[in-house]
């Protein structure tokens, strides 16, 4: 089985969620830490110049976002199931809305009480990225803070009758999404006066949290580039007919962010729930990669 590579850093809290989807599976993986701002010299071969954290990669088929690097974690170790029953594949539903508005609420509502004492270069490239800077966030903070205590009530809530995981008995998928959100108020001491109002949440966290994260050992950057350069993309090919692509088409694909940067390649894949291209660099051959469908725009070249 080839090594799962994830490349990421420590506060990341979506990097979190892979961290712990890892756990689950109990799984061994490689652990790359990259810079947490652009520009990252060492992921952009692989990557084609997709920005965010983190990034999984699977020989030479390199993973962009977390909805589309679980997926590939499921299929390489499906057991145990990130999608167990009852939730089943509710659960990527649950995921979307935790990684979306209420993301940004958490992240904002943790980070305002520091703002001035955070580096101007992280938030140069976050407001070239998002927007994100400092006065918004300062201004919005008592709405943010008001939003994500409001979603951790309604958290609780699902929680009061007494299951262990947000799906039931096993965690998965949407532990792992939601859990991220609540993680990162740690990275600023927040998580315990947070959590205090909700118990079931608390209670929840502290069993989501022990699941770790798995057995990572590190890895370099040039290391993961040579897994690359020696492995041949995985990646089944398949353009839906009603799609408006062709196979072998140029493409760009860039997530909805105003500030995003456009990956571009040669169309291979593109469904209602997935999307990859194939793309050559000078410093490990060809790579795939792979993007979910959702949040991508997709452009002929």
């Amino acid at each position: 089985m080839p090594d799962l590579i994830l490349h990421h850093y420590p506060m990341s809290p979506y990097s979190e969620l892979l961290r712990l989807a890892l756990g689950i599976k109990d799984a061994a993986w490689k652990s790359v830490i990259i810079p947490n701002i652009a520009p990252k010299p060492d992921l952009t071969p692989l990557t084609g110049g997709y920005r965010k954290t983190p990034v999984l990669q699977i020989g030479a088929d390199i993973y962009c976002d977390t909805a589309i690097a679980i997926e590939a974690i499921d299929a390489v170790q499906p057991e145990p199931s990130l999608f167990p029953a009852p939730l089943g594949r509710l659960a990527a539903l649950v995921a979307l809305q935790s990684g979306g508005t209420t993301f940004s609420q958490a992240v904002g509502s943790a980070m305002a009480p520091f703002i001035d004492r955070i580096d101007d270069e992280f938030f140069e490239d976050r407001k070239k990225l998002f927007g994100f800077d400092r006065d918004r966030v300062r201004k919005a903070a008592p709405h943010l803070t008001a939003q994500f205590v409001g979603w951790l009530a309604r958290i609780d809530d699902a929680l009061s009758d007494g299951r262990a995981f947000l799906g039931g008995d096993a965690p998965g998928y949407a532990d792992c999404a939601a859990g991220m959100n609540v993680w990162f108020q740690g990275n600023f001491g927040l998580k315990g006066s947070r959590t205090a109002p909700f118990p079931h949440v608390a209670a929840w966290i502290a069993r989501v949290e022990a699941i770790s994260h798995g057995a990572p050992s590190d890895m370099t950057a040039q290391e993961a580039l040579d897994v690359a350069r020696n492995a041949e993309p995985q990646v089944v090919e398949r353009v839906d007919e009603d799609s408006g692509f062709t196979t072998g088409q140029s493409v760009t694909v860039r997530t909805e962010d105003p500030g995003a940067d456009p990956v571009a390649g040669t169309l291979i894949r593109l469904t209602s729930r997935d999307v990859a291209v194939l793309r050559d660099d000078p410093r490990i051959g060809t790579v795939a990669v792979h993007f979910p469908r959702i949040g991508q725009i997709v452009m002929p070249t």
